[in-house]
């Protein structure tokens, strides 16, 4: 599997961790940056990670931040893309049973380094349930349509 990555520079130290230990496992990484801790704007990095997994370039996406908001908000933006915030294994694991997650945001100040290794791993092996999820699923993906419509 190939695994788009991305973060600021508040990510930077857990997108190295994740790189190697994704790595060792045998997926293929496409870093997208950045490429240290110094200040740089998230979207400049998260976009074009967003934009491989919505084109199918990569199958998943996992982006990187000091909370992991701003990265999630900015992934979303993409068309295709359903980024789930996560901060415990049990997030990860429902992000994909229940949402279908292709990308997951993580803050690096929310969560230890043992817990966000495990809950990578789950979501990875995790397989999206389908049924009454699939609904809601293609209901996001009228949004777009819903909104344009929307005269708020």
């Amino acid at each position: 599997m190939k695994i788009a990555i991305a973060s600021d520079h508040a990510g930077f130290e857990y997108k190295l961790l994740i790189t190697k230990h994704l790595e060792e496992l045998g997926y293929e990484l496409v870093d997208f940056g950045t490429d240290s801790s110094e200040p740089v704007d998230y979207p400049d990095f998260i976009f074009p990670a967003a934009v491989a997994v919505a084109s199918g370039e990569c199958e998943r996406g996992v982006v990187l931040g000091g909370s992991g908001n701003g990265e999630a908000m900015a992934a979303n933006r993409v068309r295709g893309i359903r980024c789930a915030l996560v901060w415990n294994i049990e997030t990860a694991v429902l992000a994909r049973q229940h949402n279908d997650a292709n990308m997951i945001s993580i803050g690096q100040r929310m969560i230890d380094q043992e817990t966000v290794l495990a809950a990578i791993d789950q979501w990875l092996s995790t397989q999206f349930e389908g049924g009454r999820h699939a609904t809601r699923i293609e209901k996001l993906d009228q949004v777009p349509e819903v909104a344009a419509r929307s005269t708020v």
